[in-house]
C-alpha cells in the first residue's frame, strides 16, 4: 500500500482498514446517518474533497478508495476487480466498519457498483444517487476488442510505467480532464496528475477496465427497488446525459436532474450545487431529517 501524501485532500479523515483480505484506504467524516461515497474508474477519494465536507453536515460520510486505486492495495485475486467482485469487497469493508448506509452516492462506475450492491442485498439504503453514472454499456464501444486489449496492457509491467512517465506532462493530463466536459481548477488537475503518475494506480485502472462487464447489470436494473436519483451533467463528454435517460426508460420511477454547464466531474466543479441536489433527495426519501445546516 502506497504512503498517503501529507497534502492529500481531507487526509485528517483518512484511515486504513483491513477487510476481505485487502488493505483499504477510507475517509470518514461528519456525524449522522451513513452516506457511502464511491468514486469511479481512475479516481480516488480526492474527487470528494469539495462534496464530502458539505454532506458531512448531515451524514457520517464514508468514502473508500476502490481496490488498486489511490491508496487501497491491489488484490491478489483479480476477481475483486470485476463489478460483482468490487461489490463483494465493499460489502466486506462495510461489515468490518459496522456501517449500514442510509444513502449511497456513486460517480460514474461507482454508481454501477452501488446498484450491484443493492441488487445483491449487500446494502439497503433509503436512496441511491448516480452522479453521471455509467450503468449501461456505452453504445458504439467495441468491447470485444477493448477488454482484451486492456487486459493485455494491465498484465504488462512496462505499459503502466510508460503511461505514468507520459503523465509527467501536466498539459496532457489537463487535456484528459477537459475531455470529460468539466472545468477544474489547477489544484483539481494536479490531483489527477498525481494519480496517473503512479504506475500501481494505472495498472489497477487497466485491470478494472479489462474485467468490467455491465451486461448483467443492465438485465437486472429493472429489479432495483431503491429510490434512484440520476444526476447528469449536460456537458458530460465521458457518459453523455442521454445515458441517464436510457436508465430512466428502464426505471420510470427514477428521478432525473440534468445540470446545465457541468461535465462528467460535476461534483468537483460545483460541489455546492450537487450537494443541494443530493441532500434534497435524501430528505424526500427519508435518508436524513432535520433542517438545513
Amino acid at each position: 500500500m502506497r504512503a498517503l501524501p501529507e497534502d492529500w485532500p481531507l487526509r485528517e479523515h483518512s484511515r486504513c482498514v483491513t477487510a476481505g483480505g485487502l488493505r483499504w484506504h477510507v475517509q470518514r467524516l461528519g456525524r449522522g446517518p451513513v452516506a457511502l461515497l464511491v468514486h469511479g474508474t481512475g479516481a480516488a477519494t480526492h474527487t470528494w474533497r469539495g462534496l464530502a465536507p458539505l454532506l458531512a453536515r448531515h451524514f457520517t460520510v464514508v468514502a473508500p478508495d476502490l481496490p488498486a486505486h489511490g491508496f487501497t492495495a491491489r488484490p491478489a485475486d483479480d476477481d475483486l476487480m470485476t463489478l460483482p467482485g468490487m461489490a463483494r469487497g465493499l460489502g466486506a469493508l462495510l461489515a468490518e466498519l459496522g456501517d449500514a448506509p442510509a444513502l449511497a452516492v456513486g460517480h460514474s462506475a461507482g454508481a454501477a457498483i452501488l446498484v450491484r450492491m443493492c441488487l445483491d442485498g449487500r446494502i439497503a439504503p433509503r436512496g441511491l444517487v448516480s452522479l453521471n453514472g455509467a450503468l449501461l454499456e456505452l453504445r458504439g464501444l467495441p468491447r470485444a476488442v477493448f477488454s482484451p486489449l486492456a487486459r493485455l496492457l494491465a498484465a504488462s509491467p512496462l505499459f503502466p510505467r510508460l503511461f505514468a512517465w507520459r503523465a509527467g506532462d501536466r498539459a496532457a493530463v489537463a487535456r484528459l480532464v477537459a475531455s470529460t466536459g468539466s472545468k477544474l481548477d489547477d489544484a483539481g488537475v494536479d490531483q489527477y496528475a498525481r494519480l496517473v503518475r503512479d504506475p500501481v494506480h494505472v495498472q489497477g485502472v487497466l485491470a478494472m477496465m479489462a474485467r468490467w462487464d455491465l451486461g448483467a447489470l443492465e438485465r437486472d436494473l429493472p429489479d432495483l427497488a431503491v429510490p434512484l436519483l440520476l444526476v447528469a451533467g449536460q456537458r458530460d463528454g465521458t457518459v453523455p446525459p442521454g445515458e441517464s435517460r436510457r436508465v430512466q426508460a428502464l426505471l420510470p420511477a427514477a428521478e432525473l436532474a440534468e445540470l446545465p454547464g457541468l461535465g462528467h466531474l460535476a461534483h468537483e466543479e460545483q460541489p455546492e450545487r450537487v450537494a443541494r441536489r443530493v441532500t434534497d433527495f435524501a430528505r424526500r426519501v427519508g435518508a436524513v431529517s432535520g433542517p438545513r445546516r
